[in-house]
């Protein structure tokens, strides 16, 4: 059965950093982009970064573009979004997906997804 699990949300205060991570199981990871997701009860979800099978393309939103970081390692399934310099606005739940394709504004055929992790900044 496919998984992925989220880690690495919290509290934080503005202007600090947290490192989010997705690990994958029981599907091949490294055949899928994967990408994040977030989003605020009330409002739609949004696409915050994603990155190819092979890692050789990342995307960003321009909310986040220059801010955060995704990074990969299929030999142990895992993808990482480094966030830096948080803003209340980037409080959210904050959820990885394997897709067959992402963009900086599009995910598009979702096939597995995790359930999320909440991400907390305090102004």
């Amino acid at each position: 059965e496919a998984h992925l699990v989220e880690s690495g949300g919290g509290l934080v205060q503005a202007g600090g950093s947290l490192r989010l991570s997705c690990a994958g199981s029981g599907f091949n990871f490294g055949d899928h982009y994967i990408g994040w997701f977030r989003q605020v009860p009330g409002q739609e979800r949004e696409v915050v970064s994603c990155v190819s099978a092979g890692a050789a393309s990342t995307y960003y939103s321009d909310s986040v573009k220059g801010r955060f970081t995704i990074s990969r390692d299929n030999a142990n399934n895992t993808v990482y979004l480094q966030m830096s310099s948080l803003k209340p606005e980037d409080t959210a739940d904050y959820q990885c997906v394997a897709s067959d394709y992402c963009s900086s504004t599009h995910i598009l055929g979702l096939n597995y997804w995790g359930k999320g992790t909440l991400v907390a900044v305090s102004s």
